[in-house]
């Protein structure tokens, strides 16, 4: 039995990383420091200087924000993307067991997704130090949606029949 629900123990696990996560500020968690010990000064990485856009009000670039800042700039939206990825890709096979038909599973681990994206940036609003941007949320729903687009792919490809080999 507990085999069933080892999907929505890992959904529950992510959750509280994400909610501690969102209670430090931004100054407990920046990587910065580390970043610049890690990263070479030099220029070898000269070719993402063309590399500017905006993400929401802030202008993402290494003249903007220098070389470290842009790395974990990619590194938090990546880390975002993944957890609610696996968020989505849980939320399907965690339900595969309670949740009939399939459509509805699909779209249930959509929105419980996009709505546990939604409480976190909620979260960060109320943690000082942080800025709730309702571009993460879309990030996260996005990341959710690639998760649950994997898990859809698995489960379609276990329930094909075998081919059975012609030379006997």
């Amino acid at each position: 039995m507990l085999k069933k629900y080892n999907w929505l123990w890992l959904d529950l696990g992510l959750m509280v990383v994400l909610f501690i996560s969102s209670s430090m500020p931004y100054h407990d968690q920046s990587i910065v420091p580390e970043l610049h010990a890690l990263l070479p000064a030099h220029s070898g990485w000269a070719w993402l200087n063309h590399i500017s856009f905006y993400w929401a009000a802030q202008h993402v670039s290494i003249s903007a924000m220098g070389l470290a800042g842009f790395v974990e700039f990619f590194v938090r939206k990546l880390a975002h993307f993944t957890v609610f990825c696996l968020i989505g890709l849980a939320a399907v096979l965690g339900l595969r067991a309670r949740v009939q038909p399939s459509w509805l599973r699909l779209v249930l681990a959509l929105l419980s997704s996009t709505g546990v994206a939604a409480l976190d940036e909620f979260h960060q609003m109320l943690t000082a130090d942080r800025t709730p941007l309702f571009q993460d949320v879309i990030l996260d729903t996005v990341g959710a949606l690639v998760g649950i687009g994997i898990a859809l792919l698995v489960t379609q490809r276990r329930r094909r029949p075998k081919k059975r080999s012609a030379a006997r």
